[in-house]
């Protein structure tokens, strides 16, 4: 069913309907004829005086009352329309000639929309909601009984009945719509409106809280400012940190305070500082080489003790420049040196706040004490390693160069893993109480000390150094007299003897006799051939470590010595004589 639906031409948004041919369905039950609307003028027209029966998009709003049906309609009557007679209803009655209507608005020459002509500028309309009033036939569905949200009943005025709208009797040919009622029903429905719900906590009815709204509209206030005040210190908290910090997005790690404490004089850190300011660097330069090694103050009148291969290569006409921890530099000369112990003691002149470094006892030292090396390796000054000792009494030869092997020292050395590297000659080697315990000499490295570069490898943790007894000896000496005495027993040796130990010699060197005439050894019964396999009840299995276990004692020193003759073992006593080394 269509009702209400207009099947002229269809009208436009700026201009009422004008009245036009429009058809009805047959309505759903017969109209009583006290119901019946007065006929319109033609029998084949019926006016339609709102524009909300004929269901326009463009509709603009609610029946205006100037378009309002005759007064004779009844005051509950809807707006309607007539249409053809129901089928079996007997001949219409003759409709009365309806009132005339009055032109709602005077006529316009100038025919402006919305009244007059439509004009091509029209824009098209904004998309508006129907008039409350519903069309005609539709069911319009009872009130919600509910509140309104704050507490106050929806419901209908008591007594109200809502009135179905008049329909035409039969054979009545047109008829003038009714006004619309007055009802608050009416005018409280929207269909395109979502029923109201009630609220889960409703409100208690609108104006029921008196003045509480002063009382409330002060707390709003007063919360604001509380608020405002927050925000800002807030803000101004972000912005001050915003500007000492560089931004929010900037990265800032944690770190612990600066710590200016000292440390425990046995620690790595303890030594080194209590070390340090005693320990030199040697820059050596002569006619054909150069080279840096360390040292370190043995008196305030200014000696250093350093290795002797340290300033070979100053030669006697060579420079020699000391410098100090704190990058003080002086000139230095060589007091004396010693190939066989290389050890060598250089003096520096116009240096006050000479700090010596005190000297140890390596007797004292046992496999697995803590020592730290100090020195410049590869011209890295005041450089720091530590380990331990991993062996005493090491028999170790260096040099040898000259080929006549008077460059040769014979060392009984003490091992340790703590690095050791060129540069390290001639620095200390001390022990927890900063004591020095023995001169870093020497190193083994694992491709037989050759570099990549042609140079001297690093260390592989094989590094030895001159005992401190040995070298305070030699030391005294060489400030005392410029020239250092070695042990001997007065015996040529057989360097190429592979048997196990040390064999005496067939005769000497230049055609002399292997055993000195009147020596320590021809006192004590050495003969030529004898092989010596005992010194003091320890083993020995080379002509070079009898050598080194011989220097490590003083001249006039006794030593028990064990030998095979003819395959007879035999002891004896020797007491060791003395020869100036070079």
């Amino acid at each position: 069913m269509e009702d209400a639906k207009s099947t002229g031409p269809k009208a436009k948004w700026w201009s009422r309907p004008a009245p036009g041919h429009a058809t009805r369905p047959e309505p759903d039950g017969p109209s009583s004829p006290q119901d019946a609307t007065p006929p319109a003028d033609t029998p084949e027209t019926a006016h339609i005086s709102h524009p909300a029966h004929l269901d326009l998009p463009g509709d603009s709003g609610p029946p205006s009352p100037e378009a309002s049906p005759s007064p004779g309609a009844g005051p509950g009557a809807s707006p309607s329309t007539t249409g053809t007679a129901s089928p079996g209803a007997g001949p219409a009655a003759p409709a009365p000639a309806a009132q005339p209507m009055r032109p709602l608005h005077e006529p316009d020459e100038y025919s402006t929309p919305p009244y007059g002509e439509p004009g091509p500028w029209a824009p098209a309309p904004p998309v508006q909601r129907p008039v409350p009033t519903p069309a005609h036939g539709t069911p319009v569905p009872p009130p919600y009984a509910g509140t309104n949200g704050a507490g106050i009943s929806t419901a209908p005025a008591p007594g109200f009945t809502p009135q179905a709208p008049p329909l035409p009797q039969p054979g009545a040919r047109s008829a003038q719509p009714a006004p619309p009622a007055q009802s608050t029903q009416w005018l409280q429905y929207d269909p395109w409106g979502a029923p109201r719900q009630p609220l889960t906590h409703p409100g208690p009815p609108l104006g029921a809280d008196g003045g509480s709204k002063k009382k409330r509209r002060g707390s709003v206030l007063v919360g604001a400012l509380l608020l405002a005040l927050v925000a800002g210190g807030i803000g101004g908290g972000i912005g001050a940190y915003v500007e000492r910090n560089g931004g929010l997005t900037r990265v800032e790690l944690p770190q612990a305070g600066r710590n200016d404490g000292g440390r425990a004089p046995d620690s790595v850190a303890g030594i080194a500082a209590s070390a340090l300011p005693s320990v030199v660097t040697l820059h050596v330069s002569g006619t054909s080489e150069a080279g840096t090694g360390t040292g370190f103050v043995l008196d305030k009148s200014g000696h250093i003790l350093t290795n002797n291969h340290v300033v070979a290569p100053a030669g006697s006409t060579g420079r020699i420049t000391v410098t100090f921890s704190g990058g003080e530099t002086a000139r230095a000369e060589v007091v004396g040196k010693d190939s066989g112990y290389d050890l060598a003691v250089v003096k520096v002149t116009g240096v006050s706040g000479l700090k010596p470094l005190p000297l140890g006892n390596s007797d004292n030292v046992r496999v697995g004490d803590p020592v730290v090396a100090i020195g410049a390796p590869f011209e890295l000054s005041n450089t720091v390693t530590s380990g331990i000792i991993s062996a005493k009494d090491r028999p170790i030869t260096a040099g040898g160069e000259k080929g006549d092997g008077s460059d040769i020292s014979y060392v009984d050395a003490l091992q340790t893993d703590a690095p050791i590297n060129p540069g390290n000659s001639g620095g200390p080697l001390v022990d927890t109480d900063a004591h020095v315990i023995g001169i870093n000499s020497a190193i083994r490295a694992a491709d037989g000390g050759s570099g990549t570069d042609g140079g001297q490898s690093g260390s592989i943790g094989l590094g030895f150094a001159i005992p401190i007894n040995q070298g305070k000896r030699v030391a005294e000496e060489l400030i005392n007299t410029g020239r250092a005495t070695h042990p001997v027993i007065g015996v040529t040796l057989d360097m190429k003897y592979t048997g196990d130990g040390a064999k005496v010699g067939a005769e000497g060197a230049e055609g002399k006799p292997a055993v000195t005439p009147g020596g320590p050894g021809a006192k004590a019964g050495i003969r030529p051939g004898d092989v010596i396999t005992e010194v003091d009840g320890r083993r020995v299995h080379s002509g070079e470590e009898l050598i080194v276990k011989i220097r490590a004692h003083r001249p006039g020193d006794r030593l028990d010595l064990g030998l095979t003759r003819g395959g007879k073992e035999l002891s004896i006593s020797v007491t060791l004589g003395s020869a100036t080394g070079g």
